[in-house]
């Protein structure tokens, strides 16, 4: 949905005309909101990708019209495109770390450990987790390393590796979350544990919706991309989500409706072409039978 003229919705970019500095960044949370809290409290999207590391206090940050509970130590995981905003609140301490795909993705095994780890571009889980204090400790000697290969970057030292280590960092940071989220969902009975070949493959197809679904692709296109049969596709989804995948790519294309009714400027007949509808009365007709609301109705009642 980020094109220009399309959305009157605000996007940010990380550092998107100056290709020598890294795709990188970090900031202290409390000194960024009170710098930027008034346009960070307005919805908004980015390019790139977000985590927020609330340490302390409470509030509530708000993703894809829902609002979730912030309490010390949750760790939201904001995606591309994402529509999500703070709360007015300033009085919280903890680390925002931005980073481009191009920075965590170099090479192909690298997209693999970005599908395995599902903390990102999972719209069937929530956006956070919260971490014990048993790992505080190890997260928080990844972000002084961090912390530490910026500043030799602004004194001008030798950057021999700078961002290959921001990298390892980057990624040892998530394992260790996501080795969290997955002992949580070992031991939630509301959550099946799946192998992470099976977790990767989830994701693998949940990515293929969002860069495909207003295409109209049937469900054995995406199967054929994956070289599954339709059959072990349907079994994939409706063993980790009770979900079919023509389910899926039906939610993806609602919303993206959503976003669009409510953070742009188009009308309805616009949306229905900017999603590959020919017909806007047949997208009214769509967008009513899943969400049992008119386009309009929805705009009201979130408005």
């Amino acid at each position: 949905m980020s094109r220009k003229g399309i959305n009157a919705i605000k996007e940010y970019h990380l550092n998107a005309h100056q290709p020598t500095k890294p795709q990188f960044a970090m900031y202290d949370l409390q000194n960024y909101l009170q710098k930027h809290g008034e346009n960070a409290s307005k919805a908004h999207i980015h390019s790139y990708y977000q985590i927020i590391w609330f340490k302390k206090g409470n509030g509530r940050h708000f993703v894809d019209f829902k609002q979730y509970d912030v309490i010390d130590n949750s760790i939201f995981f904001i995606a591309r495109d994402q529509v999500h905003y703070f709360d007015e609140g300033t009085d919280y301490e903890g680390i925002l770390l931005h980073f481009n795909e191009s920075f965590i993705i170099q090479k192909d095994s690298e997209v693999e450990f970005f599908l395995k780890c599902s903390l990102f571009n999972n719209p069937y889980q929530i956006p956070s987790c919260c971490i014990g204090d048993h790992i505080v400790v190890t997260l928080d000697l990844y972000l002084n390393l961090m912390q530490q290969e910026l500043a030799n970057n602004e004194e001008n030292t030798d950057h021999f590796g700078r961002e290959e280590l921001l990298r390892l960092y980057l990624k040892s940071f998530l394992i260790q979350v996501q080795r969290r989220k997955n002992e949580f969902e070992l031991n939630n009975s509301d959550f099946p544990f799946h192998t992470d070949e099976k977790r990767m493959q989830l994701m693998r197809f949940i990515n293929l919706i969002d860069e495909n679904y207003k295409k109209g692709l049937p469900v054995s296109e995406y199967a054929s991309i994956m070289n599954f049969s339709s059959r072990t596709l349907s079994d994939l989804t409706n063993n980790f989500l009770n979900k079919t995948p023509s389910q899926m790519i039906q939610e993806r294309m609602i919303l993206e409706a959503q976003r669009m009714l409510l953070h742009s400027d188009l009308n309805i007949s616009q949306i229905a072409d900017h999603l590959g509808f020919e017909d806007p009365s047949y997208f009214v007709k769509y967008f009513k039978k899943h969400v049992q609301q008119s386009p309009s109705d929805f705009k009201k009642s979130i408005l």
